[in-house]
């Protein structure tokens, strides 16, 4: 979701908000505490922006998977009506209300920060305490570095705040493969962040026992394999996210990123030049490789790979043959829909925890993410991974990084900078490339696939880049915990 706002301070806003989801919201945007006491126009100038923030089915639990979720916060700005840019924020000096934490998503975690070099691109919001349900943290205050974005101290400025949910998955081992489908790892204890140390144990990634397949190097050393700790996005991109993201970049990288697809529950469409969609909830389909990439390169994020999908998936349980995202080997098709488009939609039929199945399903396209949770719940009944993200199998196709390729083993995990090129395209270093998604794969299968293809340790596309736009095909973004 967004909110947009002009404010004066020689800043001046316009307020308005979209919602999807857990109805994640983000109200009362203003601008306060301008300080310029580093001089006129200095690069160390900065305001903080203030805003209200709120989402439903938060949690923080202390046993089990030991996380949390958590909000996803970033700063788009323009100029005197220009072209929109990622504001840099400062990795101190911001204000968290009581029962409530902000970590600074820094460019490259784990390195320190610096305002130019190495900006904060985000922040995590989060409930600092145990606790579940609706989550309120009014006043938060995030100091935005405008300096260090050469913006100048009297300028007209607009700014828009997104926010999205994700969900916190520890660091620690985990099992990979060894759950069944085409193609999977063997069942392997992954037990360093160091990609480029084998895997021991009795199996391996690849099915050679204490290495890799024949023929296959080792990943870099930097590849996320899983182990660290992590942010996933709690659900698939929405058509209200993608369609936030087609109307704060320019006319031509819209243009390039519009995937002109009205099919298969895709309603994105454009008027004069703005984007909207009637079905703002159902998860974003027909996304391409570049489409994808450029939506987390605009948003500080980056792809998952396929062990981290698998972690994500599992988290430290130990694999079982023929499981889905939930742990289990039993499943429930959606047949049908219900409050078609609506917050509420819903499947029709009682029990249903996936959509799969294709035609048979009489659906024919996603659904709205996060369909099958409601308060009470179990996982298996919601289709919620280990950590409690949403939809893993079935609905849409997850776009991840694979092992199968050269150039996805190459991928060091570097997270987008909140700019796109002037193309409309990612432009960070060893991702795949925007043409040919050559080192991406799918897991996880989708709405139009047979039951196999949902299972977590299934490989059968993971290593096929599909590098163009289909109805089966749409993504999330995760980022490398501070």
């Amino acid at each position: 979701m967004k909110l947009s706002s002009v404010l004066a301070l020689f800043f001046s806003f316009i307020v308005w908000t979209t919602g999807f989801a857990n109805n994640i919201n983000v109200t009362n945007v203003g601008l306060t505490g301008q300080n310029t006491a580093a001089g006129v126009n200095n690069a160390n100038n900065f305001t903080l922006v203030q805003f209200n923030l709120s989402w439903e089915n938060s949690h923080r639990v202390s046993f089990g998977p030991t996380n949390w979720d958590a909000a996803w916060v970033f700063i788009k700005y323009r100029v005197a009506g220009g072209v929109w840019q990622h504001a840099r924020l400062n990795s101190t000096g911001n204000t968290a209300p009581t029962g409530s934490t902000i970590d600074i998503g820094l460019q490259t975690p784990g390195t320190a920060f610096n305002s130019t070099t190495n900006p904060g691109l985000g922040a995590f919001i989060y409930r600092s305490t145990v606790g579940s349900g609706t989550f309120t943290a009014n006043s938060v205050q995030l100091r935005w570095n405008y300096g260090a974005n050469g913006v100048l101290d009297n300028s007209v400025v607009e700014v828009q705040v997104y926010a999205v949910e994700m969900i916190y998955v520890p660091s620690g081992a985990f099992n990979a493969g060894g759950g069944g489908g085409s193609a999977a790892f063997t069942s392997t204890t992954i037990s360093t962040a160091l990609a480029s140390t084998v895997p021991a144990g009795t199996g391996s990634i690849g099915g050679l026992a204490g290495g890799y397949p024949t023929g296959q190097t080792a990943p870099n050393a930097a590849f996320p394999n899983g182990f660290a700790a992590l942010y996933t996005m709690k659900y698939e991109i929405s058509q209200q996210q993608y369609v936030d993201f087609l109307n704060n970049i320019s006319t031509a990288s819209a243009t390039a990123r519009n995937t002109a697809n009205i099919s298969a529950r895709n309603t994105i469409s454009a008027t004069a030049g703005v984007y909207s969609t009637t079905n703002p909830s159902v998860a974003c389909n027909f996304l391409g490789w570049s489409d994808f990439a450029a939506y987390l390169d605009w948003s500080g994020l980056r792809p998952m790979t396929e062990l981290e999908f698998e972690k994500i998936c599992r988290g430290t349980l130990p694999s079982i043959a023929s499981e889905y995202a939930w742990g289990a080997a039993t499943i429930t098709a959606a047949t049908g829909i219900s409050n078609s488009g609506l917050a509420n939609e819903s499947a029709s039929n009682l029990g249903a925890n996936a959509n799969y199945g294709g035609t048979a399903s009489n659906i024919n396209g996603p659904l709205r993410v996060g369909i099958f949770a409601g308060t009470n719940t179990t996982r298996s009944q919601a289709g919620a991974t280990y950590y409690g993200a949403m939809e893993f199998s079935g609905n849409l196709w997850e776009r991840v990084i694979s092992m199968g390729a050269a150039e996805g083993r190459a991928y060091s995990g570097l997270h987008g900078d909140g700019e796109i090129s002037a193309a409309g395209e990612a432009n960070v270093t060893n991702w795949p490339a925007s043409s040919t998604g050559v080192g991406g794969g799918i897991k996880g299968g989708s709405w139009g696939d047979p039951i196999a293809n949902l299972q977590i340790s299934d490989r059968s596309s993971a290593s096929t880049s599909f590098p163009l736009r289909y109805s089966t095909t749409g993504g999330r973004g995760i980022r490398t915990a501070p």
